[in-house]
C-alpha cells in the first residue's frame, strides 16, 4: 500500500491510499455529489485545476466505458475517494477505472475521510490543496498548497479548447436511445458552430441527434470568421476557470449577438451575461453535481440539473433589457437567461446530462428553435 497525503491551505491534512498514479498535484479542491458518473466527471474539461472530491459511496464498481469518456483525456488534477473498486461488475466495462488512471497518469486517492472533508469545504470553501504520495511531510504539503495560484484570475480555458477548427458527426449511441429523435433528412443542415472552451462530448452530441451539421472552433476565434463560416446558430460552451478573464471571448461574443441565435453553456452563460453587460463573482464551494434543483421563474416548474461551475453571474448586474429565466432553488444565483429581444440564451447548469437527470434537454430543442425561425 502506497500513502498519500492531501494538505489544504488552510492547515487541514487528510491521510489515505494511492489508488492512481503516484506523484504530486495541486489545485483547488471541490467536492461533487453525484451518485454515479465518475468516467464522465473525470472528463470534463471545466475540471481542468481542480482536485475533485467524490462524495458517493463506492467509486470504480462498474467500470470505464469509452462511451461515458466526455474527452479524449482526463482534466480533473486527481480524484478524492472513499471506496474504490479495482474490480468493476458490468457488462459495458472495457477496463477498470484503476486502469484508466494508471494508464493516462492520473493521481487518485481512496480510504479517505471524504465526509469529513466535505464538511470541511462547505463550511470554510474550495481552496487550495495538494495531493501527493512523495512528500509526506504535513507542513511541507500545507506550504506548497498555499504557494499554488488562487482560481480567480486565471484562464484555464485556453488549456482545454481545441488549436483547429474541426467537424464533430457522431451523435447519441444507439443503445442510449431515451433522447434519441427521428429527423427528417432534409432538416441536417442547420450548420451550428460551437466555440469550445472545455466542451463536452455529449453537447456536440445533442446537436448531432438534433439535425446540426457541427463545426467547432478554438475558442480565439473572431467574430469575423466565425460568420464567415455562415452558421445558422452558435454556441458557446463551458469550460473552466474565472470567466472574468476571458475578456477576449467576451468582446467576440458582443460581436456576434444580434447576427444569429446564441446560446451558452455553463461558462458560456457567464461569457454571455458579460457580453450584455453584467459581472461574475466567486462562490464559497460551487456547484458541482447532478442532483441540483433549479426554478423556472415564469413558471415556477423545478428541474434537477447536472452542474460544475464555480463562478457566478450577478443578476443586479445585468441591465434592463436582459431577463433572468432560472435561479438556483439552494441559494438562488441566477441559473439562466434570456435577452428580451435578441435571440440569445443561456444556461448556468449542464443541459446534456452527462451525467446527470434530461430534465434540460428542452434547452436544445428551444436552440434548434430559434436557429429555425430565424432561417425561415
Amino acid at each position: 500500500m502506497t500513502r498519500a497525503l492531501l494538505a489544504l491551505e488552510d492547515g487541514r491534512t487528510f491521510w489515505g491510499r494511492a489508488v492512481g498514479a503516484r506523484g504530486e498535484r495541486a489545485g483547488e479542491v471541490v467536492f461533487n455529489t453525484s451518485m454515479t458518473g465518475y468516467a464522465e466527471i473525470l472528463t470534463d474539461p471545466s475540471y481542468r485545476g481542480q482536485l475533485v472530491t467524490l462524495t458517493a459511496s463506492h467509486i470504480g464498481n462498474y467500470g470505464i466505458d469509452e462511451v461515458d469518456l466526455e474527452a479524449a483525456m482526463p482534466w480533473a488534477e486527481a480524484l478524492i475517494v472513499r471506496s474504490f473498486t479495482e474490480r468493476p461488475s458490468n457488462w459495458r466495462s472495457r477496463e477498470s477505472l484503476s486502469e484508466l488512471l494508471a494508464r493516462r497518469g492520473v493521481m487518485a486517492v481512496a480510504d479517505l475521510d471524504t465526509r469529513a472533508l466535505t464538511r470541511h469545504i462547505r463550511a470554510a470553501g474550495a481552496m487550495r490543496a495538494v495531493l501527493s504520495t512523495e512528500d509526506l511531510d504535513p507542513a511541507s504539503l500545507v506550504a506548497k498548497a498555499q504557494a499554488i495560484p488562487v482560481m480567480e484570475g486565471r484562464d484555464l480555458a485556453s488549456d482545454v479548447g481545441t488549436q483547429s477548427i474541426y467537424e464533430w458527426n457522431e451523435g447519441t449511441p444507439a443503445d442510449f436511445t431515451t433522447l434519441q429523435l427521428a429527423i427528417p433528412e432534409q432538416l441536417h443542415n442547420r450548420h451550428v458552430v460551437v466555440y469550445d472552451f472545455g466542451v463536452k462530448r455529449n453537447t456536440l452530441r445533442r446537436l448531432v441527434d438534433l439535425g446540426c451539421k457541427v463545426t467547432v472552433v478554438p475558442n480565439r476565434t473572431s467574430a469575423e470568421a466565425t460568420l464567415a463560416l455562415k452558421p445558422d446558430g452558435i454556441l458557446i460552451s463551458n469550460g473552466p476557470g474565472d470567466p472574468a478573464t476571458l475578456e477576449y471571448a467576451v468582446e467576440t461574443i458582443r460581436q456576434l449577438i444580434g447576427n444569429v441565435p446564441v446560446f451558452g453553456i455553463c461558462l458560456g452563460h457567464q461569457l454571455i451575461g458579460q457580453a450584455l453587460g453584467g459581472t461574475t463573482f466567486k462562490l464559497p464551494f460551487g456547484h458541482h453535481a447532478g442532483n441540483h434543483p433549479v426554478c423556472d421563474t415564469s413558471t415556477g416548474k423545478v428541474r434537477i440539473t447536472a452542474q460544475n461551475h464555480g463562478f457566478a453571474l450577478d443578476p443586479a448586474s445585468l441591465p434592463s433589457d436582459v431577463q433572468v429565466t432560472e435561479v438556483s432553488g439552494n441559494d438562488q444565483t441566477c441559473e439562466g437567461l434570456q435577452h428580451k429581444s435578441l435571440p440569445v440564451f443561456s444556461v448556468q447548469y449542464h443541459p446534456e446530462a452527462g451525467p446527470g437527470p434530461h430534465d434540460g434537454d428542452e434547452h436544445f430543442r428551444r436552440f434548434i428553435s430559434l436557429v429555425d425561425q430565424q432561417r425561415s
